[in-house]
């Protein structure tokens, strides 16, 4: 099971950021999203979204550790649940 502990306070990244933090295209990204191998954004009023900083830095620390699709999908699925349980 892969935990990673709340080091600072969390902070909101935005699209173009994380795009920059992975090297990715918006499509990948939503790509990542919708198979469970990247956390979901956060609604930050009607038309804006975020990301919680320490989400993100928790799945790229699993891409550099070269984890599986498979181990990354359960790390994603442990942060949307600690997600629930801090709101």
């Amino acid at each position: 099971m892969n935990t990673y502990q709340v080091k600072q306070q969390p902070r909101i990244l935005r699209r173009p950021e994380v795009l920059e933090l992975t090297g990715w295209s918006k499509s990948t990204l939503y790509n990542r999203i919708e198979s469970h191998q990247f956390v979901k954004s956060i609604s930050l009023g009607q038309r804006s979204i975020g990301f919680i900083s320490y989400e993100v830095d928790a799945v790229i620390k699993a891409m550099f550790q070269e984890q599986t699709p498979e181990q990354i999908k359960q790390l994603v699925s442990e942060l949307i649940q600690k997600r629930k349980k801090v709101a």
